[in-house]
């Protein structure tokens, strides 16, 4: 289990003095990150733990017994057992290093659904998700065969027990959700719909890429079959993923990739491979960044994932409630309860040239479809901005924020216009 005992105040201002990133102006302003959805960044304790292993310890793993590659082997596994501890998986053959939340889902995707789908099964989604998340299972049911189902959101953009019961039938053989949607920040409730799920023999896959950077997790007591999650997003180094997969089903698929590392033993026709995790991790693997992983995990855990959590929904909510009082701004998804981000628009002006004026006030905010174009359909528009908060940011940041989008109104002048009534479903 993580260690959730906050140890550590959550002081944002004390906190940006462990990332260097936030010694420096942007436009002669100081730095406000809203970007951390797409990329968080990175504390001194990452780049340290990074550099120190590059410079002192630094040897490939697992395939050689000098001392440098006993080091590397030892701090790579301690990375992996520090996953487990952070997800409360029950071992750490568990956790598999990929990649990226989208290696990992592929992985799901290819090497446990697709030998298992056949026509007439079915894969349910919602119509709020990542491309990550949906584009796999696109392949797969081209594949197989198998139908995709989509949940039926509310018109503030949740996801509802009682919709995912509409969705769940017999035939339902996958159920792959966002934990947390990454445009409007409502929160799916992953552990009923784990229990809906199985209740029909089908298994559960979660994209927590935006989850696992803000909430406690506990993989047992959700009883989830697959999860996973980026590094980047949670203040780690990019190039590293997780999937987290119950050890049974891991047992039970063939790997996605072959060919170093994973295999067991290999003739000249035919080779078997190693017990999970490691028959998933075929060449070799990104050592320095599980250790770059693990030092975000333990930063993290000092100063506790249910403290980051207040702090970012208090703020989330602070700058939602203040945007959507802003005349001609429409912000979408819940009006509360929301985690990490707010979608919003302008006017009529589009989100790049919004996201252009901030950068001048010094304000970095993402702008587009967020690799959600299905969503972007639903809303009737082309993009949105989307500003996401984090433990650095703060009261002020938000302030920064709804000024930023004053100024915005002002330098457009008659071109900003009213947005039209009834053309923003699910808007606050």
């Amino acid at each position: 289990m993580t260690d959730r005992t906050a140890r550590r105040p959550l002081v944002p201002k004390a906190l940006r003095a462990d990332f260097p990133i936030f010694d420096q102006t942007i436009a002669g302003r100081p730095l406000v990150y809203l970007d951390s959805a797409a990329t968080a960044q990175k504390p001194r304790a990452v780049l340290e733990a990074m550099t120190r292993f590059y410079e002192r310890d630094y040897a490939n793993v697992h395939r050689a017994v000098h001392t440098l590659a006993g080091r590397a082997t030892e701090a790579y596994e301690a990375a992996r057992e520090a996953v487990r501890r952070f997800l409360g998986a029950r071992s750490a053959a568990e956790i598999v290093f990929t990649r990226s939340t989208t290696g990992s889902l592929n992985l799901v995707a290819q090497a446990y659904a697709r030998p298992r789908l056949g026509p007439g099964d079915e894969i349910v989604l919602t119509p709020l998700e990542h491309h990550a998340n949906l584009l796999p299972w696109q392949r797969v049911a081209r594949e197989t065969g198998a139908r995709l189902v989509f949940i039926e959101p509310t018109d503030d953009l949740r996801i509802t027990e009682a919709a995912i019961d509409q969705a769940i039938s017999p035939r339902t053989k996958i159920v792959a959700l966002a934990h947390v949607s990454n445009v409007t920040g409502a929160v799916a409730p992953i552990a009923y719909a784990a229990r809906r799920a199985h209740a029909v023999g089908a298994v559960i896959v979660v994209d927590a890429a935006q989850s696992a950077p803000h909430l406690p997790l506990d993989v047992r007591a959700l009883d989830v079959d697959f999860l996973a999650f980026s590094g980047h997003k949670m203040l780690g180094p990019t190039g590293i993923g997780v999937l987290y997969a119950k050890e049974e089903h891991l047992r039970s698929m063939e790997p996605y990739e072959v060919g170093g590392e994973m295999i067991d033993r290999v003739t000249l026709f035919d080779a078997t491979w190693r017990e999970p995790p490691w028959k998933f991790e075929a060449g070799t693997p990104p050592i320095a960044e599980a250790i770059g992983l693990r030092a975000a995990i333990e930063y993290l855990e000092a100063i506790g994932m249910d403290a980051i959590e207040a702090h970012v929904v208090r703020l989330t909510n602070l700058a939602a409630e203040a945007l959507a009082n802003e005349p001609g701004v429409v912000v979408y998804g819940p009006r509360t309860d929301r985690h990490a981000v707010v979608a919003f628009n302008v006017g009529r002006i589009h989100a790049h040239d919004v996201s252009t004026v901030l950068d001048a006030e010094g304000i970095a905010v993402r702008a587009g479809h967020h690799c959600a174009q299905p969503l972007m359909t639903r809303l009737c528009v082309p993009a949105t901005v989307r500003a996401s908060f984090y433990l650095y940011n703060d009261e002020d940041d938000v302030e920064r924020l709804v000024v930023g989008v004053r100024r915005v109104k002002e330098f457009f002048g008659d071109v900003f216009g009213e947005p039209v009534p009834g053309d923003h479903p699910g808007s606050l």
